[in-house]
């Protein structure tokens, strides 16, 4: 055996007696670190406007694997994710009303082949609302361009997405998209153009779209459903607005700002340094990045107003080939998610983009990148089964603080009792690779967990979260599901050499024990 491999495995075991010793102890009740009970859509999407007619099609051609893999999640949650359509491309649409097509645009290939710079939007685009039934939508309008075409886009736009969006298709409004970063790429706004100034200009905004909608549909108004994700603040690299100082400016003085909008990615895809072991599959750097979000919450607790993650991914730049894609950041979007909800952060956007590298599918067929489901979309799921339906229940969830960059535990709590516990080992193991740095077997970690003796508790039934390793993109499941688009277009369907109706017989004295895999997750199911 090569030195390091054996000090890989002498590693192991002295961790595993150390477990034996000390078992994680679960609280049968909810606990007082848990969060408070989850809103319905925890688990939602953000779809780049540019992106929205290929993932959602039209009347004539609607996209029916994007609907089934939202559909999915839907199934196992009791309620559908909310869809926002924004993105950078929100700021750079003007519309056409003689424009036959949904959507044209204009390429900068010198800074991005993944969306255009200039954009043209005609009527057919709001088909696009039409396609999915069942669901609800934010429509991201144009905050940054202040001209008269800006001005009639507003104008133009505002009655069509009235019509397109009717009954229960409005779920809230967004006018901007990172005017935090308005100032920093591309020079769209003056240097002078302080908090104080974006919150003038978006309540300027904000009530002529109000003026436009009490002409064109009213009856939103009337039902309390005028308002807003805002301020849609990137808060990365580059920002130059304050939050706290814009709702010092008054951002709020409408009273029709609904949840506390920000975005978050972990790090970028050209960063130095960024790699799936030390950026992705690590708890810790998890942690460090929504605490940020943490502490912009507290200070705004004020407001009364939930705090969520309008737009989320892994690393921003549409993510990066070999880690985005990967089973390694399906995992990572576990812990991202489940970390957010049991630390208080309301609701998630997961953001989407045709040929984005870190999408949860590819919903149409391009030259270089096949129409599919990638690895992300198995992290969604995962966290689907692991908050159940709630919309039938009280539900909350506490981290379980295991103090490891690689090893993550959370229990959740459906009406005060224990429910379920979601388990990662992010330890990375690429099967691909065959450095002296990978064991030459994979590991195995034991977690030994302990419920009173007077619990009830007897049996742990498990769903697994499993791939041949960190670096695999394809060959996923979820409890022995795929859901490949060439399998059925989306929907889940059992594969026969994968085991599963797993169980743990728990032990008079509370104990019980499982073994996962690195680069894993599993569900455990409190009978």
């Amino acid at each position: 055996m090569k030195p390091t491999r054996f000090l890989n495995s002498l590693t192991l075991l002295l961790a595993g007696n150390a477990r034996a010793l000390n078992p994680i102890p679960l609280s049968p009740q909810t606990p007082h670190n848990a969060s408070d009970a989850l809103l319905r859509s925890f688990v939602s999407f953000s779809i780049e406007l540019w992106s929205f007619p290929d993932f959602a099609g039209n009347l004539s051609a609607p996209n029916t694997f994007s609907y089934d893999l939202l559909r999915n999640i839907g199934e196992i949650r009791g309620d559908n994710p909310i869809i926002r359509i924004g993105g950078n491309t929100m700021d750079f649409t003007i519309f056409d009303p003689n424009q036959r097509e949904a959507l044209k645009g204009n390429y900068t290939l010198n800074i991005t082949r993944d969306y255009p710079f200039s954009i043209s939007m005609g009527p057919s685009f709001f088909e696009s609302y039409q396609t999915w039934d069942n669901f609800s939508f934010i429509h991201g309008f144009n905050l940054e361009s202040n001209d008269t075409k800006g001005y009639h886009t507003l104008v133009e736009t505002v009655p069509l997405m009235c019509k397109a969006l009717k009954g229960n298709r409005l779920a809230y409004w967004q006018i901007g998209n990172e005017p935090d970063l308005f100032k920093t790429f591309f020079d769209r706004r003056p240097a002078w153009w302080d908090e104080e100034q974006f919150a003038r200009e978006w309540l300027s905004k904000t009530r002529l779209i109000k003026e436009l909608v009490r002409n064109s549909c009213p009856e939103v108004i009337e039902n309390g459903k005028y308002m807003f994700y805002a301020p849609a603040f990137a808060a990365g690299p580059g920002n130059t607005l304050n939050i706290s100082k814009a709702f010092d400016g008054g951002l709020a003085e409408d009273d029709n700002i609904a949840f506390i909008d920000m975005h978050n990615y972990i790090s970028g895809s050209t960063v130095p340094g960024v790699t799936l072991a030390n950026t992705l599959m690590n708890h810790t750097s998890t942690v460090h990045s929504v605490n940020k979000h943490l502490n912009q919450s507290a200070h705004l607790s004020y407001l009364g107003i939930p705090y969520i993650l309008g737009e989320a991914n892994s690393l921003y730049g549409q993510g990066a080939s070999g880690l985005s894609n990967s089973f390694g950041a399906a995992l990572w979007g576990v812990d991202f998610n489940l970390y957010c909800a049991a630390t208080g952060i309301r609701r998630v956007h997961m953001h989407q983009g045709t040929n984005y590298r870190y999408a949860s599918w590819q919903p149409v067929q391009r030259a270089n990148v096949t129409k599919g489901t990638k690895a992300p979309y198995y992290g969604n799921i995962a966290v689907a089964n692991v908050l159940g339906d709630i919309s039938r229940n009280n539900t909350r969830i506490s981290n379980i603080d295991l103090a490891s960059d690689h090893e993550t535990a959370y229990a959740v709590y459906v009406d005060g009792k224990l429910a379920r516990i979601a388990l990662l080992q992010l330890s990375q193991y690429n099967y691909t690779s065959n450095t002296t740095n990978q064991p030459a077997t994979r590991p195995n970690s034991t977690f030994i967990f302990q419920v009173p003796q007077d619990s009830g508790v007897k049996k742990i039934f498990v769903q697994r979260l499993m791939a041949n390793g960190s670096d695999a993109i394809s060959g996923i499941t979820f409890d022995g599901y795929s859901y490949n688009y060439e399998l059925d277009e989306g929907k889940p369907v059992l594969q026969n050499n994968i085991t599963r109706g797993e169980s743990i017989l728990v032990g008079e004295d509370g104990l019980f024990d499982i073994d996962l895999p690195w680069s894993s997750g599993a569900v455990l199911h409190i009978n």
